[in-house]
């Protein structure tokens, strides 16, 4: 095992959680981590620490860490005022404790006596081998383990995304779309104030993590510019990163500062070394999550070559204007591909791309031209459009005065069916010839009260529905860039 893979196991896969500032009040943030990690099953010990040693949620807690039994419990999540952690951590430190979550705040961030607090704090964990995390940090979460200590509720789904972010409410968002889309995570933290572990620690470790395939990082602020380009080349050579930087305007760095204390550093700087690194850089938390979802879940495109396939002509001509102004290349629709839809669909079809079949398709047709586009030599990629639109109105016709006579009930069945046909056909066609297929459609969200089969079936095959055909054109730019990066990296 690597020497970061073996500091860090402590925090990411302990054998038992001593929880400190358990109290009987709920609203309390100990309370909260306490049930966090019993209520989703962490697959390991809890120890509640509680001064009066009052049962908690139904359990047991113990009036003071010195009551642990020794051996286990690897790891202490702090929720006690910060004036008293460095004796708790002494005290963890005697029952085989040997990393710390510090959730307690009024340390760096609170001016120079905080600072000077949290300094004693970390020089007592080198003394003490005790990795530390945070403080002023939310949390953590380890899916392998069902591990949320966490303040907050936030718990996505097993997945191959891991995160580090210095900002909590940052982190939140991100895992509340990994709930929302079903891709999820293997694991995340709130790296808070980035005391002793800097987010290159959480770098370093998930790169050569087995369980991560990408990773999301929200930063504010870069003390060692060197070390974390040093760290992000190293990443990037092995799977993607994608990061997303608050602080980079006089205002973002004015809060930044007081949010974390971190110190930002110059923008202009930063872009220059993601272009080194082969950082994929997001501006929103859209962005960055749908970008790190399908470098997640997608196969990584050869080049820029775009061919869209779309099933109204609007959307079409938005995407593909989208295209050409993110350096995507929009391909002229190969001949032989032409040749063989004519022989598909009555004439009336777009016959250029995007290929718009123009209702013209029978039962079959969408998912062969999927296989055909997937399989074709000149294409790179595909962007698929208005999945869901049978099924939506499959849906009008179950809510109509009509349903289910006149044989709506037979055609709502049938158009629902074939839109989940459809989203996993995408899928299926991506993964044989190793082309990324991305759908998108509005109706991800604006179907969402009765869930339509099309996006629905996109989730069932694990992978994203993006909201626009622009949100698809921006995922599908960052994976491009990143593959030549690869490309010209591994020669």
């Amino acid at each position: 095992m690597s020497a970061i893979l073996d500091r860090l196991r402590p925090l990411f896969y302990p054998r038992g959680v001593i929880v400190t500032g358990v109290s009987a009040h709920p609203g309390k943030f100990g309370t909260v981590a306490f049930h966090n990690l019993l209520a989703y099953g962490f697959d390991g010990e809890v120890f509640g620490i509680n001064r009066e040693g009052a049962e908690v949620l139904g359990r047991k807690t113990y009036k003071s860490v010195s009551e642990v039994p020794e051996g286990h419990a690897d790891l202490v999540f702090m929720c006690t005022p910060n004036k008293i952690n460095e004796d708790l951590l002494r005290e963890c430190a005697k029952v085989g404790v040997r990393a710390a979550f510090v959730a307690s705040a009024g340390y760096g961030e609170a001016g120079e006596e905080g600072r000077e607090m949290e300094r004693r704090l970390i020089a007592l964990g080198e003394e003490l081998g005790i990795v530390i995390a945070g403080p002023n940090g939310q949390g953590l979460i380890s899916t392998k383990l069902s591990m949320c200590a966490q303040i907050v509720a936030p718990y996505p789904p097993a997945g191959p995304i891991s995160l580090v972010s210095q900002s909590g409410n940052l982190a939140s968002s991100y895992m509340n779309y990994g709930c929302l889309t079903d891709i999820g995570f293997s694991k995340a933290v709130s790296s808070g104030n980035s005391a002793q572990l800097e987010l290159a620690d959480y770098l370093e470790y998930y790169a050569e993590d087995p369980e991560t395939s990408v990773s999301l990082a929200y930063l504010e602020g870069v003390e060692d510019g060197r070390r974390f380009l040093d760290v992000a080349r190293a990443h990037t050579l092995r799977k993607p990163l994608v990061v997303m930087r608050g602080g980079a305007t006089s205002a973002g760095k004015s809060a930044a500062s007081s949010h974390t204390g971190a110190l930002a550093s110059d923008d202009k700087i930063f872009s220059g070394v993601c272009r080194q690194a082969g950082i994929a850089r997001a501006e929103t938390i859209e962005e960055a999550f749908e970008a790190a979802a399908s470098f997640a879940t997608q196969p990584l495109p050869r080049g820029p070559r775009t061919l869209i396939f779309t099933v109204a002509g609007g959307w079409g001509v938005l995407t593909s204007d989208a295209c050409v102004q993110a350096g995507l290349e929009l391909i002229d629709l190969p001949d032989d591909l032409r040749a063989t839809i004519d022989k598909m669909v009555p004439a009336r079809w777009s016959r250029s791309n995007p290929i718009d079949l123009a209702g013209g398709e029978t039962r079959d047709t969408i998912p062969e031209v999927l296989e055909l586009m997937a399989a074709h030599d000149e294409i790179d990629a595909i962007i698929y459009l208005g999945i869901g639109i049978q099924a939506s109105q499959a849906q009008a016709f179950k809510d109509g005065p009509f349903y289910p006579d006149f044989g709506l009930d037979r055609i709502a069945g049938f158009h629902d069916d074939q839109d989940r046909r459809y989203a996993l056909a995408a899928a299926e066609a991506s993964k044989r010839h190793s082309k990324p297929i991305l759908c998108a459609t509005d109706m991800v969200y604006t179907d969402r009260a009765y869930g339509n089969p099309g996006p629905l079936g996109v989730t069932e095959s694990g992978r994203l529905t993006s909201p626009s055909g622009h949100r698809a054109v921006k995922t599908l730019s960052h994976m491009v860039r990143y593959s030549r990066y690869r490309q010209r990296v591994d020669g």
